[in-house]
């Protein structure tokens, strides 16, 4: 069923589907690029997952990870063969 992107970005999810699928006003979904579609998720805010999306995005947590990440992955490089 087609719909139409705003100028603002924003895409309205027809009333079937939003019935269907038990849609709210506020409700979160995860968005993500797959072979040129656009995949939309719902989050399922019961889980304890979901409750912690988004949550801790400012703390730096990601960045440590990373780093740590990119430090294993040269420490592999540099290793005795």
């Amino acid at each position: 069923m087609p719909v139409r992107l705003s100028s603002k970005g924003q895409l309205v999810i027809p009333s079937e589907v939003r019935k269907s699928l038990g849609l709210k006003p506020g409700d979160r979904f995860d968005v993500r690029l797959e072979n040129d579609e656009i995949i939309l998720t719902p989050v399922n805010q019961s889980t304890a997952l979901a409750r912690l999306y988004g949550k801790y995005q400012h703390s730096g947590l990601l960045d440590a990870l990373l780093n740590e990440h990119q430090e294993e992955l040269t420490s592999q490089d540099n290793a005795p063969q």
